[in-house]
């Protein structure tokens, strides 16, 4: 062995430099050799086979090998994998309830591809069936019923519906609420269904009534606190007309005329002081089969006659005073009229 060790050491130029490598016994060895084969065995094979275990032997002793080595387990062992298991399995168990969540809420909302419960997502917008309650302000552009059912809005306090222009400020406002229905626009008009003729309209100037006829039917009429303008006033038939001013005055006016017809009855016009009918520039005329004049005061004549005296007065005569105030004064031959008659100076 040590003569095979010094021809290694001979022959340097073909093998490196194995100075700190000391091959023992338990390393190399040598397969055992019956008496009888070791004399067949020559110096040349015997040099061969011992290199190549010296190499094979060197080959597997490269790799350094450290004394009493620990070992360290690869992998995760003991809390860390209980960990582990333990955050997959709740994220299995979240993931279940996430879903089953989502297939209740599917369920229940009634999701389908055209929309979901009554609300349907249609071209031409959005279609709600049946009742439908708005939580918060509702903004749209057109709202409408089916042809053949109503449009109803119900609130508990109030319907509230406002307008606003591109600026965001309220042009317009209707509220339905319990006592009353107020509207706070420019301009509110009521219009027909037909031909879209206005049959009222109101604004800050002026009031509008379009319709053929305006029906009054309270009892006590219609009260207005100034003056009003119509060219025809006329009663329901076989009803009265009344106009009445209970503590002021009543003026009818017209730059025409003004003409009061009673086809069927009569006209009385009754105060409580004095009953003025004057014409400015033309005559008032009375024209009727009868004019009576009732409760005219009379005047006294003195005559001459006895006679006139005696007989009983059945004739008077119709006289003016100077300030136009009338009284009768009894007939005669001529004219009785005196201008300074009681009537006329304590008139």
């Amino acid at each position: 062995m040590r003569q095979g060790h010094r021809r290694m050491q001979a022959s340097g130029g073909t093998m490196p430099a194995m100075s700190s490598v000391v091959a023992t016994g338990e390393d190399l060895k040598l397969p055992e050799k019956t008496p009888e084969d070791a004399c067949h065995v020559e110096g040349g094979d015997l040099q061969k086979m011992t290199r190549e275990q010296y190499i094979l032997a060197t080959q597997q002793n490269n790799l350094p090998r450290a004394e009493n080595a620990q070992l360290y387990p690869v992998g995760i062992y003991g809390w860390r994998k209980r960990c582990l298991y333990f955050f997959v399995l709740l994220l299995l168990v979240t993931m279940i309830v996430n879903l089953a969540m989502t297939i209740w809420i599917l369920k229940v909302m009634n999701f389908t591809v055209d929309g979901m419960g009554n609300l349907r997502v249609t071209k031409k917008g959005i279609r709600l069936e049946g009742i439908s309650e708005f939580l918060l302000p509702l903004y749209v552009k057109e709202i409408h019923s089916r042809k053949d059912s109503p449009l109803v809005l119900q609130s508990d306090r109030n319907v509230t519906v406002n307008a606003r222009n591109h600026m965001g400020q309220l042009t317009g406002q209707l509220t339905v609420g319990a006592d009353a229905v107020e509207a706070q626009c420019k301009r509110f008009e009521v219009r027909a269904s037909e031909d879209g003729r206005v049959l009222f309209s109101a604004d800050e100037d002026e009031i509008t009534i379009g319709a053929e006829k305006l029906k009054v039917t309270g009892t006590e009429g219609a009260v207005f606190g100034h003056s009003v303008e119509t060219p025809h006033i006329r009663a329901e038939p076989s009803q009265d007309l009344r106009l009445e001013s209970p503590t002021r005055s009543l003026i009818m006016e017209a730059p025409r005329g003004v003409q009061v017809s009673a086809a069927a009855g009569d006209f009385k016009a009754t105060c409580r002081k004095e009953l003025h009918l004057q014409s400015t520039e033309g005559e008032i005329f009375l024209n009727a089969e009868k004019i009576r004049l009732g409760n005219l005061p009379t005047g006294s004549f003195s005559s001459s006659s006895p006679s006139s005296s005696n007989s009983r007065q059945a004739v008077y005569e119709l006289c003016v005073c100077p300030n136009g105030k009338l009284y009768l004064s009894p007939a005669g031959l001529g004219s009785t009229c005196q201008s300074s008659s009681s009537i006329c100076l304590w008139s």
